[in-house]
This record gives C-alpha cells, structure tokens and sequence, in this order.
C-alpha cells in the first residue's frame, strides 16, 4: 500500500484526493464528512498547508458535499492548530459563502460566525474584518447573472445596509437598491418590495426624504403595476409604512393615489395588505383625509359588479372596522353592511351575516341591540322570502354566539323581548323553506330561553309545525321537539365546561 513508496503519512490525503474525485457522491460525501479523521493523521502544519489549500481549490461539488464540508469547517479549529492559526480557515468557507446555492451559503456564514469568536482582537481585525468589505463583493453580486444570487441580496439587503453604515448606503446602496426594485426576475422584485420600508426607515435622516422621493418612489410606482401579483402583494404589505416616514403632506400628494390604484387591484391578497396597515395611514392623516380619500374606493368595491370582488371586500370589514372605531363605522360602513345581507347572490348574504357576527364580537352585544338587531328584525317582513330567511339565519348565529361566549343574561333578554317575538310570527310563513328555518331556529334558541318561554310559546309553535303538509317542516319541527335543550340544562353544560 502506500507504505510501499515509503511515506504512509501521505496515505490519508492520497485518499482524501482519490475519494473527492469519485463519480460516486456519496463516496465524495463520506469523505468530507471524515476531514478531523484526516485532518488528525496529517498534523496541524500539513492540515493547513497542504488540505485547506486543496479544499479551496477544489470548491465545485453537489450541493450536499459543499453543506458538509461548510459544516465540518466551523469545528476546525482545533485541527488547525488552535486561535492563533484560525485564519487560516477564512479562505475555503470565503468561497463556500458565495455558492449558488442558499443553504450552502448559510452554512458557511454560520461557520464564519462561530470561528470569528474564536479569533483574537488582533487577529479578527488583521484577518476578519477585511471580509466587511463587501461592496465590491456587493456590487458584482447584485448584478449577478443568476437570479438566486440577487434574490439574496434583496433578502438580506436591511442587514447589509445596518452593517455598511450611512455614507456607503448613499452612495451605492441606493443605485443598487433601485437596481432591484427593477429586476428582470419577478422574485427578486418581491424580494426588493418587501423591504422598501425597513429600507427607507434606515435611511439617514438628513437625506432620508430626499432619496426616498428621488430615487425610491418613482421604483415603487412603478411596482403598484407591475405584472407579478407576488411583487405587488410584497408591496402592499410594506408600503402603507412609508407615510410615517414621509408625512402627511407627501402621503396626501404621492402615497394616497398609490393606496387607492392598490385597493382596486385585482389580486384579493393585495387588497387585503392595503385595508389591514390602514393604521400607519390614520396616524399620519386622520380619519377625515383617510375617509375622503379611501372610502369611496372602498365603496365601489363593496357594490363592484363581480360578486368575487363583494366578497372580497366582507371577508375585510371586520378588520377595517377595528381600525376605523365604531363610530365610523356605524356613521360610513354599516349601511353598506346590512345592504350585503339582502345581495341577489347567496354567497355575499352568507358571507354578509358572518360577518355581522364578527362585528359584534369586536363591538360588543349593547351595539348589536341597538344598532344591529332592530334591522335584521325589520327583514323578517321583507316581501323577499330569501331575505325573511336571512332574518332566520342572523338570529341563529346571534344565539350561537351568546352560547359561545356565555352572554346568557344579556342574550335571554334580547332574544326573549326582541327575537323570540318575530320568529314565532314567521311560523306562518307562506313559504315552506322559510317555517322550516323557523323550526331550526326555535331548536337553537333553547339555550337562551327559561323554562315558561319555551312552555308557553314555543312548544305550541313546533307541536304546530309538526303537522305541517311540508315534509321538511314536519321533521325539523319534530326534531326539535324530541331534542328540546331548556335554560337549565345549559347552565348545567356551562358550569360543567367551568369545572
């Protein structure tokens, strides 16, 4: 073997170069992940005169074999002759963190990290340190032919700007910035939006406003149309930041007419990104310039001829309302909420009546008595029966929502002198689709009712329906007859569930 030629000290390295050069993977793995083995048979002089350069030299290798060998680099102190020759790993994991390949990559930068610890103060500013110097690095990457390469300096473009400090962010962080907000690749585009507030908040303020309405802002205008719903969505979740930065005066000017082009975006997540930072615009403008600006937008969609577009903009209200207060709300928004209830298409009335719920979760049950209540009763005498049937559907989610919650003293109140009345006179109804939505809502409405209001009035009224000439009344009615649920048992269930 190789004592033969008279040197079994080069055996180990005679392997190391034979197995890395293998057309078998997982030979070429197996022996990176055997480096300390090897590293320890060579001595420390030979491990960095002889292996580290022959690893340097021979970084190109599946991805897999690279993430090892950027592992096994970081325990390599040790192997090299301790901290004072820890140096000597910087040029391999160097090379290992500008790969193509992101895990790679990160590898090598953790491994980087964790030898910097183990540098002297002399030694990390000598031989370290001059890794900081990243601009010509900086610069080469961000017009990188591959677009994975971009992608990570837009990724991780806030932590570069923080290290690089203010005069370098001016001077070539900026172009380099507004040459990613342009990217020919979508992705990296994204990547760049996502960071344009951070980006901006960094900026230094003496010049902050300046580049942002110089150099930034004609970018960003550009990306509220941009053809990637990815970008624009990126952009929306961010953008509504920058009017803290700018001021009122400039949100008015510039930002306003970018928020209402992105609420009308045909991309639902776009939308929803623009309505849910509505607050960093509040702040700056008030709700007087926000309600003059943005309502009328937000009012268009509301009645947009798409029902998709109606339903969109329901699924948002509960969070626009939260925003808003309640006051604007009732006074702006609630008109445009109960006109959803009675939609021509079942989805929105659907969708309509959930999210009332959701409102009176955020609002409290004395705004939905005063303010709610009373007009979805008023429908249980809409010549629509589809609408009467809406009427049904509310009721029966405002039960559930007082069993939910245990509003019990305030939910027998509202359902006994407000509620109960009207359900009872629609078991009348001329429609059957209509008795028999009456006969589920009574089997729901047990719960918030004492034991005389269900003798006395509902009993009567099912024991009705149960011989309706309607199949479906009769067995719903009879259903909830054999499965009656009084006051008392669910105060039983409740102090059950507090136990």
């Amino acid at each position: 073997m190789a004592g033969a030629d008279g040197d079994d000290s080069l055996y180990p390295i005679a392997v190391l170069i034979d197995e890395l050069r293998n057309e078998d993977v997982q030979l070429r793995l197996n022996s990176i992940k055997k480096l300390s083995t090897i590293a320890l048979a060579l001595g420390v002089e030979r491990t960095r005169t002889e292996l580290l350069p022959f690893l340097t030299d021979t970084i190109y290798d599946e991805d897999e074999v690279l993430l090892a060998l950027a592992e096994q680099l970081g325990n390599f102190t040790m192997l090299v002759g301790g901290p004072e020759y820890v140096h000597c790993l910087l040029p391999p994991l160097e090379s290992l963190a500008t790969v193509e390949e992101t895990v790679v990559r990160d590898k090598a930068v953790e491994s980087l990290r964790k030898i910097s610890q183990e540098h002297s103060p002399v030694d990390l500013e000598v031989h370290f340190e001059p890794l900081t110097l990243v601009m010509p690095t900086l610069r080469q990457a961000a017009e990188d032919k591959s677009w994975r390469v971009r992608y990570m300096v837009a990724d991780k473009f806030s932590e570069l700007q923080k290290a690089v400090g203010p005069e370098i962010t001016k001077n070539d962080l900026v172009p380099a910035f507004q040459n990613l907000l342009k990217d020919c690749e979508a992705e990296v585009r994204a990547a760049a939006a996502n960071k344009v507030k951070e980006f901006c908040e960094n900026l230094p303020e003496d010049s902050r406003e300046q580049i942002i309405m110089t150099h930034i802002l004609p970018c960003v205008k550009e990306l509220v149309s941009d053809t990637n719903q990815h970008v624009k969505s990126a952009l929306a979740s961010v953008i509504m930041g920058l009017s803290t930065i700018l001021g009122k005066d400039n949100t008015i000017e510039h930002l306003l007419p970018l928020f209402l082009a992105q609420l009308k975006d045909e991309c639902p997540e776009v939308r929803l990104n623009i309505i849910s930072n509505l607050d960093c615009v509040n702040e700056v403008i008030g709700i007087r310039q926000l309600s003059q600006s943005l309502l009328p937008a937000i009012v268009e969609l509301a009645e947009d001829a798409k029902w998709r577009v109606r339903l969109a903009i329901i699924e948002y209200m509960p969070l626009l309302a939260g925003q808003l207060g309640v006051e604007f709300f009732d006074e702006k928004l609630n008109t445009l909420c109960m006109a959803w209830l009675i939609d021509h298409v079942y989805a929105i009335r659907e969708a309509a009546t959930c999210n009332l719920m959701k409102l009176v979760e955020k609002f409290g049950a004395e705004w939905a008595q005063n303010t709610i209540v009373p007009k979805v009763l008023g429908m249980a005498n809409d010549p629509n029966y589809l609408h009467r049937m809406t009427t049904l559907f509310c009721l029966k989610l405002y039960w559930l929502l007082f069993f939910e919650n245990t509003f019990v003293a305030c939910g027998q109140d509202i359902t006994t002198k407000q509620m109960l009345p009207v359900v009872l006179k629609m078991s009348n109804d001329q429609v059957a689709n209509v008795r028999f939505n009456v006969a589920k809502s009574l089997q729901k409405i047990g719960p918030v009712l004492d034991s005389n209001a269900l003798q006395a009035e509902v009993k009567p009224v099912l024991e009705k329906l149960a011989t309706d000439t309607d199949m479906d009344v009769k067995y719903f009615a009879q259903e909830a007859i054999s499965e009656p649920l009084s006051h008392s048992s669910l105060i039983t269930s409740l102090a059950t569930a507090a136990l």
